[in-house]
């Protein structure tokens, strides 16, 4: 009878240490912007006391209006330069923080990425013969760092609905070069109708979904606000037998923060840091104990950690506000 009861035990016990793996899978993440400073452990720190696992380095290629068929990449200074991505990669991998490695492309002027287009064919072959150049050399450093995650595309809306074939070669192109695995960050709005999912390991959704009326939106009410998008993407990660990975996702610390996530043309919003805190930890417990759900990447976390953020900023890091302390809770739960 002893042996009996010390065996169920043992099986109690094992049972318990797989639901902690279980939850512990979770791809805890902050989107780690660029900055003309090199990266040393001190940055790091920040990150490890805030239980964060993952963090998307992000490089960009600029285009400008009068010549959109270039991108142009790796000619900014440090901040923007594949040098600056191996010290920022290594610095992270060095401290056990994984990586998404995510470059994006920036518009001159702060237009809209979803909405580029080209004229006419020729123009067509010229941006995608460029993109194809900037996306592949960055496969490139995914590889030689040997990161995570690798992300072909940031919001290109017309873009992926207009030359779908090129994008379906682009990516056994990049699979060539990196054997790690691969999302597109599609928009919120977006996502569903992205014809390449079948070809990359998660279904990459920036998260900036409307959730909320109110100005100062209590976790109940930002619950119920995901409960119609959230069902949505159930349906869709089923359907394309894969998980929802937020590729950002975050709130600024302002009034009537989720009525649209997306907005960052409000410079004078009140600062509210209880709305942006209330709808953070509402995604969490929306989302961060669903099988289908990988996890996700906070928008934004700066490598200054003492030097931004605070009681008094209205943008969307979570640094030195309450926020923090809701992404700490939960990232130490998962």
């Amino acid at each position: 009878m002893n042996s009996f009861i010390k065996l169920i035990a043992l099986l109690l016990i094992c049972q318990g240490s797989y639901a902690q793996k279980k939850n512990s899978g979770k791809i805890n993440g902050v989107s780690f912007v660029s900055n003309r400073s090199a990266v040393n452990s001190t940055h790091i720190t920040p990150l490890k006391n805030v239980e964060a696992n993952y963090a998307a380095v992000m490089p960009f290629g600029f285009i400008s209006i009068e010549n959109p068929t270039q991108v142009r990449y790796n000619r900014q200074g440090y901040s923007e330069t594949k040098e600056r991505g191996h010290n920022y990669i290594g610095q992270l991998q060095t401290r056990g923080i994984k990586v998404m490695l995510k470059p994006h492309l920036w518009i001159r002027h702060g237009q809209y990425t979803g909405h580029l287009t080209m004229q006419n064919e020729d123009d067509w072959k010229a941006f995608e013969d460029s993109y194809r150049i900037f996306i592949l050399d960055y496969a490139k450093l995914a590889q030689i760092e040997q990161v995570n995650i690798f992300s072909i595309g940031v919001e290109l809306e017309q873009f992926v609905a207009s030359r779908p074939n090129y994008w379906r070669k682009l990516i056994k192109e990049v699979r060539a070069i990196y054997k790690g695995k691969l999302t597109y960050a599609s928009n919120w709005d977006e996502y569903s109708r992205v014809p390449f999912w079948d070809q990359l390991d998660y279904i990459g959704i920036d998260s900036y979904f409307p959730i909320s009326e109110m100005q100062t939106p209590t976790v109940a009410q930002a619950k119920k606000g995901w409960e119609r998008w959230k069902q949505e993407m159930v349906t869709f990660s089923q359907l394309q037998k894969r998980q929802v990975l937020f590729t950002e996702w975050g709130y600024r610390s302002m009034d009537y923060t989720g009525k649209e996530p997306w907005a960052t043309h409000r410079e004078e919003g009140k600062v509210n840091l209880e709305a942006q805190a209330n709808a953070t930890q509402a995604v969490f417990e929306t989302f961060w104990n669903e099988d289908w759900f990988a996890g996700g990447f906070v928008w934004k976390w700066f490598i200054h950690h003492d030097q931004v953020g605070g009681i008094e900023n209205n943008r969307f890091t979570p640094q030195n506000k309450p926020a923090q302390e809701v992404i700490k809770k939960y990232f130490e739960k998962y």
